[in-house]
Order: structure tokens, then sequence, then C-alpha cells
């Protein structure tokens, strides 16, 4: 690379939180993403069964138990250990309405199926990472406070971003950087990180921030987002096979849909979103409900900030 001795200069690194209002740090943990307009297309009703595959803090599946009342029932799949944990506490009050599952959505079938259910009315999937996780610095999610590359959703995973980041060659690296986060210096990018842990293992979130932040040019660095943020996206991305869980789960959808039940997903990113919006298109036994995808509006922005990207798509099962 021509430049990188300018790369690799002395100059002081951007700080990671450079980019991060005091709004965005301190958003409170229990704001569910489109709640309206989700109750609206999920159009839960009394007496129906529903599946939140995504249970998070329970702020969704709080919300479709009230709209269902007083017989409607939710079963919440949830893959980490502590938001689960939260959420069944939150949730107790509605008692046997509610049941959960610890495992990933792309499981859903095989867990409806252990338990002896055939269909149900509603699905949801809200794919955000939550600020449960994302707040925790000792998960590794978000390079706004120092800590250890984690960033598994399910501490029973055995691969962690240290790891990938470590062990993974150039082109692998580059190849998470590019499609996983859409990174045009992708190449750029892992190069840098071969070079630096070949002098000291990178071993958290502002070491592995730092080192991107040298390694693009100042020119090419984003405006409104921080000059790492794709790349830890990727890797999020490609720790926990988001987009492979993702397809699996839109494989079976109809599988686990009673007919005239409804999907309703929300995505934070154009791969999610375009992964979602053709496994709908293109899936016969789907009408598809949301032409274009439902976005939050300007308060639920102001009050939420993270809420900014999130696209909702929802379909019905015919039949």
């Amino acid at each position: 690379m021509t430049d990188a001795g300018n790369n690799f200069s002395k100059k002081k690194p951007r700080s990671p939180m450079a980019n991060f209002s005091d709004t965005q740090i301190s958003t409170p943990i229990h704001i569910p993403v489109l709640l309206d307009k989700t109750i609206q297309l999920l159009a839960p009703v009394d007496g129906g069964l529903y599946v939140d595959g995504t249970l998070g803090l329970g702020g969704h599946t709080e919300k479709i138990l009230q709209t269902s009342g007083p017989s409607g029932r939710v079963i919440g799949f949830e893959w980490d250990e502590n938001a689960l944990e939260l959420a069944t506490k939150r949730l107790a009050p509605f008692g046997q309405r509610f049941s959960s599952q610890h495992r990933n959505y792309s499981e859903i079938l095989d867990g409806l199926t252990e338990m002896k259910i055939k269909r149900v009315d509603g699905l949801l999937l809200d794919l955000g990472v939550s600020s449960l996780q994302f707040d925790n610095q000792t998960r590794g999610f978000s390079f706004q406070a120092d800590g250890p590359l984690d960033m598994r959703m399910d501490k029973r995973r055995h691969t962690t971003a240290e790891a990938i980041i470590n062990n993974y060659s150039k082109d692998d690296l580059a190849d998470i950087f590019y499609y996983f986060g859409e990174e045009r210096q992708a190449r750029r990018i892992a190069e840098h990180i071969v070079v630096e842990r070949q002098k000291e293992r990178v071993s958290t979130t502002s070491h592995l921030a730092h080192i991107i932040a040298r390694a693009i040019p100042r020119k090419f660095h984003p405006r409104k987002i921080h000059v790492a943020t794709k790349s830890f996206q990727a890797l999020r991305i490609a720790v926990n096979k988001e987009l492979d869980n993702l397809s699996l789960l839109l494989d079976t959808v109809t599988k686990i849909l009673k007919p005239g039940g409804r999907v309703c997903i929300i995505t934070f990113h154009s791969l999610e979103d375009r992964l979602v919006k053709w496994k709908f298109k293109d899936n016969p036994l789907l009408h598809v409900l949301t032409k274009k995808p439902e976005i939050p509006g300007i308060e639920e922005i102001k009050t939420n900030p993270r809420a900014r990207s999130a696209k909702l798509r929802a379909a019905y099962m015919k039949g």
C-alpha cells in the first residue's frame, strides 16, 4: 500500500467516542423499536398464539400480551441468557400466558416441535442489538468504552471476535468487512490488522477501533458515524452467523405460521433488509403487507436515537 507509512504515523488516533452524543450513550434499555406499527401489523387477538423470536428485554412481548388479553399467549426465544433472565422477571405477571426458550430464532421450528405446537398465529423478530448488550462494555459489541473483543450473543458459542481478528487470514478478514459491513476500505483494514497483531495480540475494542481509524486515510472517514462502525457490525455478524440464522428462519416461516398468520421483522442494516425483502417476495405462500418498509418517525428517533436505522417488513401466510 503506497500510503501505509502515513497510516502508521504517530498522530494520535481519533477517539472511538468522537461521533457519539451523550443522548445516544444514555438511551434507556427498555424502549422497544417501532412498537405501535409492529402491533398494528402483527394484529394480535385474544386467544392467539405468538412467537417473539428475539425476546430481548420483553418490550414487544409485553405489548403483544396486553393486546391479546385475556388469553393470548407468547413463546419467547432468546439466546442471550442475561436478557432472557430479565425478560422472564418482567413478564412474570402474565403467568402461564408467557413461556420461553433459551434458543436462537433459527431454531424456532425445532422448539415448537418439541413443545408439540404445530403452527402459530404470529411471529416477530427484532434483529437489533439491545442496549443491554451494546452498553455493557464487557460484551465487546461497542467501542464507546474499552472492553474485551467478545461480541457473542450467546456465551455458549465458542468463536469470539478476538479469535477472528487474531487468527483469520488477511483475505478472510477483508471479506468479512466487505460483505458483512459493506466497508469499501476492507482490504486496507485487514492489512493493518495483520501487521498490528504480529506486534501485539488485538484483544480489546478500543485497540481494534484505533487500528481501523489509523488504517483509513482521514479523507475517507465518514462524517455521520465513527470510522469503525461498519467493521464492528461486520465482526458481530460473523461471530453470531446472523445472516445464516436469518436465512434459516425465513426458509421455515411458512412451516411455523397458520394460514392467515403474520410475520413481522425489524432490521437495522441493508444486508438484513434486502434478505427479508426478497425472501418475502419470492415465497409464493406469503403475501407481503408492506410494499415499502415502515420506518420510525421523527419523534421516536428523538426518544430513541438507535431506532433511526430500523425498518419493519411484514407478510401473512396465504391459505
